[in-house]
């Protein structure tokens, strides 16, 4: 198992100080962009992306070409070996041995962590299911950084899909970690926040509360995140229409808002934003955008130049448990080992973070 990279797998493997370096080179590259252009000429970054992708890929693609460097990769599985049923450590290890960074984007939760047991190169996580989504993160971290002037002491309201959405996922872990930070998260029953994404914020020591209504939270929050209804990751059509228009942003709902309110949503977006809301200056969700490539920017620059690599696997072997999620990589990836750890007190599946039962 290959532990001698700087892999980002989870924002909170590192410090918050590596996080506050990696906004404040992104911060730098944004401002002075001609001074990087060939930090990484002659380097190679393969992007394996198993799930269709605009933003995260194109901003990693043109993060890397600003750079200097090259890319190669594949954006549809059925394209390459993957079709033929060849297995994700096959895979990472033959792409990871022709370049220099590997970024991966997956259906299934904890795939970024299983390639990088293996790799021959820095992983990133893309997105691995509804897990988690650290560059995204890190894309937001910025965009609140440079637009609000800090990252602590706010009201965030997270609002729509937050079962599903990764990037509230990690959001929540993130914004944890920075001084009286305030949840409210706005959802149906059905898309609440998992268990331990809230018993992560007890144990954080932050305040927070679940609501089901936009309109009644509104008029307090400093930040709004939004998020889609995944229509990918329901179980069935009937499912996700019962869902998809619970909530929208409208001009009338921003007029009870406080007027320096940040809107983001990590996008697309299909409807749960009004388009009339774009007009409106505190609506940030594409300025986020494209902080999210001079963040990956500086990803990029911060992995290749790493001396001080962060311990990939926490957990132990446990063959006597299995992990409760069918979307869990080691569902489709038998040859992984049964890897669990400790969150609190929860023994909890090393690559999804869901609970741990006996196996039957």
């Amino acid at each position: 198992m290959s532990e001698q990279y700087s892999h980002l797998i989870d924002l909170n493997d590192y410090p918050v100080e590596w996080w506050d370096k990696v906004i404040n080179l992104g911060a730098q590259i944004c401002a002075h962009p001609q001074r990087y252009v060939q930090a990484c000429a002659g380097k190679i970054m393969a992007t394996l992306f198993y799930e269709p992708s605009t933003r995260t890929q194109m901003s990693f693609q043109s993060a890397m070409i600003r750079l200097g460097g090259s890319i190669i990769g594949f954006d549809n599985p059925m394209s390459s070996s993957v079709s033929k049923g060849e297995n994700l450590k096959d895979t990472t290890k033959v792409v990871s041995s022709y370049s220099d960074i590997l970024i991966i984007r997956h259906p299934m939760a904890g795939t970024a962590k299983a390639a990088a047991m293996t790799a021959e190169c820095p992983v990133v996580n893309a997105g691995d299911g509804g897990h988690l989504h650290p560059t995204q993160t890190l894309t937001d971290l910025l965009t609140l950084k440079m637009e609000k002037g800090r990252l602590d002491h706010m009201t965030v309201g997270l609002c729509g899909d937050l079962l599903y959405g990764r990037t509230v996922h990690s959001l929540c872990k993130a914004l944890a970690c920075y001084p009286e930070n305030r949840f409210v998260l706005i959802s149906t029953p059905e898309l609440r926040v998992p268990e331990y994404i809230t018993k992560l914020l007890r144990e954080a020591g932050c305040e927070y509360r679940e609501e089901t209504s936009l309109d009644a939270a509104i008029s307090e929050l400093d930040v709004l995140y939004m998020t889609r209804i995944q229509r990918e990751r329901f179980q069935s059509e009937a499912d996700y229409l019962a869902q998809k228009d619970v909530y929208r942003l409208t001009p009338e709902k921003m007029r009870k808002a406080k007027p320096d309110l940040a809107v983001l949503h990590p996008l697309p977006r299909v409807d749960e934003i009004e388009i009339a809301v774009d007009d409106d200056e505190r609506a940030l969700y594409f300025k986020q955008a494209k902080y999210g490539m001079y963040v990956r920017m500086a990803l990029i620059l911060k992995l290749l130049e790493s001396t001080n690599p962060q311990p990939l696997l926490h957990g132990e072997l446990h063959p006597e448990l299995r992990c409760v999620n069918p979307k869990c990589v080691r569902a489709q990836e038998h040859y992984l080992p049964p890897l669990f750890t400790q969150i609190g007190t929860r023994t909890v599946c090393e690559y999804c973070e869901e609970r741990a039962l006996p196996v039957e």
